[in-house]
């Protein structure tokens, strides 16, 4: 059974690059959204029990996204994929319950081998 992924990202291109960056062969069902409240929606929907999720966004920003997450107790393993690679911002992050940080531009090899680091496939 494929897996819920949902990509979200405010750029297009961003979210075509995190899609040709997954491992070949990973058994998903992708669903994209532009921002956090669309983001949200789709998790609440069911279609992103796995989340790649940028910082900075419109409506929503990201570190919105895992606070909602974490308050209404969604199940959702969220690996943020930004440019923002402070110290200060991948703490946040992984305060409010993402698994990891990866940098942008997403890295095919090192997005396989968070996947792999943590089992998710």
């Amino acid at each position: 059974m494929a897996t819920p992924l949902l990509i979200c990202d405010d750029s297009n291109m961003a979210r075509k690059q995190v899609k040709r960056a997954l491992p070949e062969g990973w058994s998903v069902d992708i669903t994209f959204a532009g921002n956090g409240e669309e983001a949200l929606e789709a998790i609440r929907e069911g279609k992103g029990e796995m989340v790649f999720l940028d910082l900075t966004m419109p409506v929503l920003d990201g570190y919105g996204v895992l606070e909602k997450i974490k308050e209404e107790g969604l199940k959702a393993v969220v690996i943020v994929i930004s440019g923002d690679i402070q110290a200060a911002a991948q703490e946040r992050v992984r305060a409010l319950g993402a698994l990891d940080f990866i940098k942008k531009p997403i890295n095919a090899e090192k997005l396989a081998d968070t996947l792999n680091k943590f089992g998710l496939i």
